[in-house]
């Protein structure tokens, strides 16, 4: 089959690799939809910290956003699986340890990550192999395009949650990226008064277009009462400012990640009586989120900017907008084209 493999930072390459096999326990998926994640890109720089730490090396194969259909089942595997749509969490925990059996297995010390850490090879191919126990089944409802865009959506949900927005409640959003205004879209569900904050280069007009009327710069933001701030942004400096914006009692939720460790004072945290949580992986909110897409109360489709074929990843990667890519920030791989 053909997979698109990361040889060494900024060295890719779209090879025939053997095809995966269902081992005991495990499925084969028909891959119809991948998204291009900010995860991916580091792995392309070179900046990921996984890189470091030893838990990634090159040659990789990425992709961890996906969806396809189920096309082979392994031994002990139910084969009422064949033929199913599917999407699959990225964490996946060894089951076994304390934290894998009180319900947290995306914080498993030895768990693996699809297309993140070694040994798990990822869907930006025509195939992949995962644990028959990662699938969670898509509805009708859901095309691939939505069952590609439930592992960001279960990132952004549980952020939002964390957030416990409440009509008549104001949050503010920091980075309207695509994990950014996913959780404005489970704000907004949930009847609060979404803001976002952008930076000053970026157009509103995406954000705008979403029905997000309140969307600033640090230098526009309105002196106002925000009862929860959620980070999604790369910014060293923002999950401080967080902090300062939020009112007493609030709620702070980190989930963007930056390149260098940013500086939080624990003291405003405790003055101001502030809860700040933080946020890793979609495992948790993957369920609620497909029940989200399948009801309509968020669509989260025009945050797909374009569909590419695996031959164009590298170059999207680096940093190339697809010719005739729409405005959103999310760019989709279909395997199967080209």
């Amino acid at each position: 089959m053909k997979a698109f493999v990361l040889q060494a930072p900024g060295k890719a390459t779209v090879e025939e690799v053997p095809d995966p096999v269902a081992t005991p326990g495990e499925v084969v998926v028909d891959v119809e939809r991948v998204g291009v994640c900010g995860t991916d890109v580091e792995f392309f720089t070179g900046e990921m910290a996984y890189l470091r730490e030893g838990h990634s090396s090159y040659p990789m194969r990425l992709g961890h956003e996906w969806a396809g259909v189920v096309a082979a089942v392994g031994d002990g595997v139910d084969p009422a699986w064949l033929g199913r749509r599917v999407m699959g969490d990225t964490m996946i925990g060894d089951g076994t340890c304390r934290r894998c059996r009180r319900g947290h297995q995306h914080v498993c010390e030895n768990r693996d990550e699809v297309g993140v850490r070694d040994g798990r090879p990822g869907a930006l191919a025509e195939r992949v192999a995962v644990p028959v126990r990662s699938l969670h089944r898509l509805p009708d409802a859901l095309d691939a395009a939505l069952g590609a865009l439930v592992e960001p959506g279960g990132n952004a949900w549980r952020a939002a949650q964390a957030a416990l927005p409440s009509p008549g409640d104001r949050v503010l959003i920091l980075g309207p990226g695509t994990i950014g205004l996913l959780v404005a879209m489970f704000v907004r569900a949930a009847g609060a008064e979404v803001h976002l904050l952008g930076r000053e280069e970026e157009s509103p007009a995406f954000a705008r277009s979403l029905g997000f009327d309140h969307v600033w710069t640090e230098k526009t933001l309105p002196d106002l009462p925000f009862d929860a701030v959620v980070d999604a942004s790369n910014a060293v400096h923002l999950p401080g400012r967080a902090l300062d914006l939020v009112e007493p009692a609030g709620r702070v939720v980190y989930i963007g990640l930056a390149g260098a460790p940013s500086l939080v004072d624990t003291r405003t945290v405790a003055l101001k009586d502030v809860t700040a949580v933080g946020i890793l992986s979609a495992s948790p909110g993957l369920d609620a989120t497909i029940d989200a897409y399948a009801a309509g109360t968020v669509d989260p489709r025009p945050l797909v900017a374009a569909v590419v074929g695996l031959d164009q990843v590298g170059d999207v990667l680096a940093g190339a907008r697809p010719a005739g890519a729409g405005p959103g920030p999310k760019i989709h791989v279909d395997p199967r084209q080209g």
